[in-house]
């Protein structure tokens, strides 16, 4: 099984939809939330495109990279699952590290919050991403999806009708 940055983030927000989006059953499409990250992402640095690269490595995708600077740029909607965003871009640094870049770092930024966080590759964060590969593995590969996580972030989830469909 490939393990990607997507993976990694929904690891750290919720196992059913790790498991959901790994089988192949997307609801994304249908997210008006998931809709207003991606204009978010889009429109908030009309410029990224022309001073950074995108970048392709390993089945990893970076749509903002400086390699002059090292730096890996994450726009992100709002910071309610950060735990998630640093561990994205953890995954991210670790695979620039994994291809010969010594010393990358990244930033995660909240436009509509004007915020924005810096992460940097610390001792032990080789470890941690592959004990999270091997975590994603281990869920992805069970025959039943996991329960669900009746948390406050369902409300906002693309899969909320798919998941409570009969509650």
């Amino acid at each position: 099984m490939l393990v990607n940055a997507t993976h990694i983030n929904l690891l750290h927000v919720c196992y059913r939809e790790l498991w959901l989006h790994y089988h192949g059953i997307r609801m994304e499409q249908t997210s008006a939330t998931v809709a207003e990250g991606k204009l978010i992402g889009e429109t908030s640095y009309p410029d990224r495109s022309q001073k950074y690269t995108e970048l392709a490595l390993d089945g990893v995708k970076i749509d903002f990279y400086d390699p002059k600077e090292q730096v890996v740029h994450e726009v992100k909607k709002s910071d309610k699952v950060e735990e998630a965003h640093i561990a994205q871009v953890k995954y991210y640094l670790h695979t620039l590290k994994n291809n010969g870049i010594d010393n990358p770092s990244a930033i995660i930024e909240y436009p509509k919050l004007r915020q924005r966080q810096i992460v940097e590759w610390e001792d032990g964060d080789a470890r941690k991403v592959e004990t999270w590969k091997e975590k994603v593995i281990e869920i992805c590969s069970q025959e039943k999806c996991p329960p669900l996580l009746h948390s406050r972030i369902c409300r906002s989830c693309s899969y909320f009708d798919f998941c409570y469909a009969e509650e």
